[in-house]
């Protein structure tokens, strides 16, 4: 009560101020500074003193810090209320030909049976790790709910670590195969001593992976093989999956079943142009192919080649054409021959876009095909996949381009998903179309303070922005969204799409 009184005894009252003529303004003003800069002691004998200004403003700051730190919180309803004038957080794309299944969260739908469909994974028993952290990832952000089954290949046998602990990780049923040499290894028409001679001389060059001889073999695997395998020829679906990969949103939805409904044939989630140094050749084949086979594009393949240049201006050459041919053929801007690119192939070249096969869901009949097959054969017997390094990623996307449409195609913007340093991940929907996660306590963790940190992780998932679409997504943020980066192809995607549909 002490205290209470002497603050009081120090506020200024109605007798204590001066009173001032309505033209000193100036004098007005000085008062009310001096009023907020009176020292008030902390205690009688003290001698640090506060401004009062500053004690009465304090409680004011206190306020304002506490709602917008509630207004900024992920799962903050109040979030809606703040003013909606700033720029998108994405570009919406045309939906002409394709468009997102599902924007922001469902409630998982488990009673419709599921696709003949399931996960693919090629690996090796010293990746277990690695398929540990793709597999728990998988299973918390989707398998948990539809239970897809798994086949894991390998060119070894799978040891018993490995099988045991892998179905330790799945919901899911599994399936362990072994790959046949013959579609492993050099083929019977290629000369190994050649080949290796080839894979060699990648190496020197420094040519990323190209001098090793397992990665040349699992690109040809995964380009004409991989779908032949005994355990696949009971499914129609595929969606592979690699090691140390790593999905950001819950999937809420099944997108096998979607993409029958939607009758698509091939789905990516990311786009990148190909190391120009590992596939110099490859576009002269893969057009090879199109134009014996008179193909005519159905507006994909046009995402895979470079746009036209500009057509030079004609100049007026109207005087000269009054003369006699012997003197035109004299003239030397017509003798003179254009210039030939080495890589152009009937004028076109390719701008080394390829769909990122490392994550793809595609339907298995399409790679079984007879064009698709036909395709895969012309690019084999080039030689391509031993002395240059051609990687099965954009052996797939010419294979699409040339014999499929954009609106055979799927972008799964909503996917967030990562491998190696590239990853997509996408910003959240409205607050309207998020709902509320159930816990998923991830029970191969034997520690139980952990397993419910992990989870507590994923609990607070990004802000949701304008235009987002994603489901509970919490992204990495060490890297830049490939959307966003050079080198991606999103652009050519978009075009091939119908455009940009906002600003």
């Amino acid at each position: 009560m002490g205290f209470i009184q002497r603050v009081i005894k120090r506020l200024p009252s109605s007798q204590n101020l001066p009173i001032l003529d309505e033209g000193k303004t100036k004098g007005k003003s000085t008062s009310r500074l001096a009023f907020s800069r009176r020292p008030l002691r902390l205690r009688a004998n003290s001698r640090i003193s506060i401004p009062l200004g500053v004690v009465l403003l304090f409680p004011c700051i206190v306020v304002v810090l506490i709602l917008v730190l509630f207004v900024r919180h992920p799962k903050s309803g109040v979030s809606i209320l703040m003013p909606a004038g700033a720029p998108p957080a994405i570009r919406k794309i045309s939906e002409d030909h394709d468009k997102v299944f599902v924007t922001g969260c469902l409630e998982p739908d488990t009673s419709k049976p599921r696709a003949n469909a399931a996960f693919v994974v090629l690996a090796r028993n010293k990746e277990l790790d690695g398929v540990i952290q793709s597999v728990k990832s998988i299973e918390r952000h989707f398998n948990r709910w539809y239970h897809y089954p798994y086949v894991f290949l390998n060119d070894e046998k799978f040891n018993e670590t490995f099988r045991e602990t892998i179905q330790n990780y799945t919901s899911g049923t599994v399936e362990f195969g072994l790959i046949d040499p013959k579609t492993w290894g050099f083929p019977d028409w290629i000369d190994p001593k050649v080949a290796k001679e080839g894979i060699a001389k990648q190496g020197d060059q420094a040519i990323m992976y190209g001098g090793m001889e397992s990665y040349h073999a699992m690109c040809r695997f995964y380009s004409g093989f991989f779908y032949k395998h005994e355990l696949l020829t009971k499914y129609e679906w595929y969606w592979r999956l690699e090691p140390e990969i790593k999905y950001f949103c819950d999937i809420t939805y099944d997108p096998f079943l979607k993409m029958i409904e939607t009758n698509k044939t091939y789905a990516f989630t990311i786009a990148v142009k190909e190391l120009k140094e590992t596939v110099p050749n490859i576009f002269r084949y893969a057009s090879a192919y199109k134009r014996v086979n008179n193909i005519t594009s159905q507006g994909l393949w046009e995402m895979f080649v470079e746009p036209p240049p500009d057509e030079p201006k004609e100049e007026d050459t109207t005087p000269n054409k009054e003369l006699p041919e012997e003197i035109l053929r004299g003239d030397p801007n017509r003798a003179n021959l254009p210039p030939i690119d080495g890589e152009a192939m009937e004028g076109e070249k390719y701008n080394m876009c390829h769909f990122w096969s490392n994550f793809e869901i595609a339907r298995l009949s399409w790679f079984r095909s007879k064009e698709y097959e036909d395709f895969f054969q012309m690019m084999d017997r080039s030689g391509g996949f031993w002395m240059e390094r051609w990687g099965d990623a954009p052996i797939h996307s010419l294979a699409a381009g040339a014999l499929l449409a954009p609106k055979d195609i799927h972008y799964f913007r909503d996917f967030g998903y990562r491998h190696t340093t590239i990853q997509h991940c996408p910003a959240n929907a409205p607050l309207s179309r998020q709902l509320t996660r159930q816990p998923y306590l991830e029970m191969t963790t034997l520690d139980e303070k952990k397993r419910r940190e992990e989870d507590e992780y994923w609990e607070s998932w990004d802000a949701p922005r304008e235009n987002g679409v994603g489901c509970r997504c919490r992204c990495d943020t060490d890297i830049v969204d490939v959307e966003g980066k050079q080198g991606s192809c999103l652009a050519e995607w978009v075009d091939a799409a119908g455009g940009w549909s906002s600003p």
